[in-house]
């Protein structure tokens, strides 16, 4: 009798709190009003509401291969060979930070095992180069610039290690792992983002190994709680290509079947309550027919990966294969602008420098950015609505405060401009903190006395910003055709391309 009454406490537990949780069990004898409901209700922890704000991170990719000339390491590289003699991480902190990057992540240990920062568990580091006569310290030179620079500092861990001799005895590695994490954790001051991937080949031995993720996430939450886990991690998952393009819809809630119960009750952020599993990669992971068969949802946003070049790591042939800034700008529409967060790689060079070409692509598309964004066409309009609240709340660069409706999951909104406007691109941003909620929406233009449509789109989320054919207008209407619960509208603009 005891154990049905736990677990039906259990039950009502996770029904209560899953409004303030990131997560939500989904019961047996939910219908699917109930799920909707609980998934419209799921929110990003603190730690995830940060990352996503950052919108652009930056991928430094630097080790022996820069110099090998390869993508992965082998394993037996000289250590003699890492000689970057005019490394400058300043000097790439200050053109991320110019780029409009709010955050780099910095190849700490790649699959190769040579170790940025002298690591007291392994010779297969910076400390046996001619680097500063081995008294250098990658990891502590990035990780003091960031700090000086207002930026935030994540480190990449890879799990593969093709040097260490104990890769393959699962036990032994797995502590070799966690000693270098907490030297990277505990050495370096605050630590936002750690960055694992899934490559898990031979190691010198031969052998494979058995990853312990749970021990590793569980080590970050104790040393470094603010930091995000990503992207084989419970905060943030790989979109699943790396070509800078994410979905056209795109869930930040979305099933997750392997939930801890117990954590969902207790309602703790700090533990880790699943470890990715199953296919996160397909084109529809979040839409209605997907959750009915879950047994948790999850706030589990994307994060949209691309290289500037055509390697993650430098290459001198690549010089001239660097992405353009019309290049940049549409991976910017398409990752940023569909509710996921870039993870742009800009790897230096053999000198230990940002390359003039990589530089020049960011600044021209940097300028081009803020040109576009610089003026709010639809500001200033006079708003109207027969369902809604809060409408100057759409334009008040606040992403917490937000158009609602007073009743229903649907709402048309008229906004009368100033003048006649010509634009070609919408801004739409949900306030996520109550949860991602509308499904499908329409902007429509009127042309004398008819209504046209400019564009439409189904999930809007953090951010999204779909370009059309230019359009002018001065009477506008933005329809939202269908949501989970009262859609909430944090802010709304229309904006020019600049594309020079």
């Amino acid at each position: 009798m005891k154990k049905i009454i736990l677990v039906v406490m259990i039950a009502a537990l996770a029904t209560i709190s899953h409004a303030q949780s990131n997560s939500v069990n989904i019961l047996p004898t939910d219908d699917s009003a109930t799920i909707i409901h609980k998934a419209a209700m799921v929110v990003p922890s603190t730690r995830q509401l940060r990352w996503q704000e950052l919108e652009v991170v930056g991928f430094l990719h630097f080790t022996v291969n820069t110099f090998t000339n390869r993508e992965w390491g082998l394993g037996n590289e000289s250590e003699q060979i890492f000689n970057p003699t005019e490394l400058d991480a300043k000097q790439w902190i200050r053109t991320c930070k110019a780029a409009g990057i709010k955050q780099v992540i910095l190849t700490a240990k790649h699959h190769d095992g040579f170790c940025l920062w002298p690591s007291r568990y392994t010779e297969h580091s910076v400390k046996n180069s001619p680097w500063k006569g081995g008294k250098g310290d990658v990891v502590k030179e990035v990780s003091n610039a960031c700090h000086q620079y207002g930026i935030g500092f994540g480190v990449y861990l890879s799990p593969w290690d093709r040097n260490s001799p104990y890769y393959g005895d699962s036990a032994k590695y797995n502590q070799y792992f966690m000693n270098q994490l907490t030297e990277l954790l505990t050495n370096y001051g605050r630590v936002d983002e750690v960055w694992f991937d899934g490559a898990n080949g031979e190691g010198p031995n031969g052998k494979k190994q058995v990853y312990n993720f749970e021990a590793w996430y569980n080590l970050i939450r104790k040393l470094q709680p603010t930091a995000v886990i990503a992207s084989m991690g419970p905060d943030v998952r790989w979109v699943g290509t790396e070509s800078g393009y994410g979905r056209e819809t795109e869930w930040s809630v979305v099933p997750i079947n392997n939930l801890n119960q117990n954590d969902i009750a207790a309602n703790s952020q700090a533990s880790v309550a699943f470890r990715p599993t199953g296919d996160m990669t397909g084109d529809d992971l979040g839409s209605r027919s997907k959750i009915m068969n879950a047994k948790g949802l999850a706030w589990y946003p994307a994060e949209t990966d691309v290289s500037i070049r055509p390697g993650w790591f430098y290459h001198p042939s690549e010089d001239t294969a660097v992405k353009s800034p019309e290049k940049l700008l549409d991976i910017y529409y398409s990752s940023v602008g569909r509710n996921g967060v870039l993870l742009l790689n800009i790897p230096p060079n053999r000198k230990g420098l940002i390359s003039k070409e990589d530089s020049l692509s960011l600044m021209q598309w940097k300028k081009m950015l803020d040109a576009t964004f610089k003026t709010n066409l639809a500001k200033g309009a006079n708003i109207t609505t027969t369902n809604g609240t809060n409408t100057g709340s759409m334009m008040d660069g606040k992403i917490n405060t937000a158009f609602t409706t007073k009743r229903g999951d649907t709402a048309t909104i008229y906004f009368h401009l100033q003048q006649p406007s010509t634009f070609d691109v919408l801004w739409l941003q949900e306030n996520i903190t109550i949860g991602q909620r509308i499904e499908n929406f329409v902007l429509e233009y009127k042309d004398g006395d008819e209504w046209k449509e400019a564009t439409a789109g189904t999930t809007v989320g953090y951010k999204r910003l779909p370009r059309f054919n230019p359009v002018t207008a001065q009477e506008v209407r933005l329809r939202i055709l269908a949501a989970r619960l009262q859609p909430a509208i944090a802010e709304f603009g229309l904006y020019k391309q600049v594309k020079e």
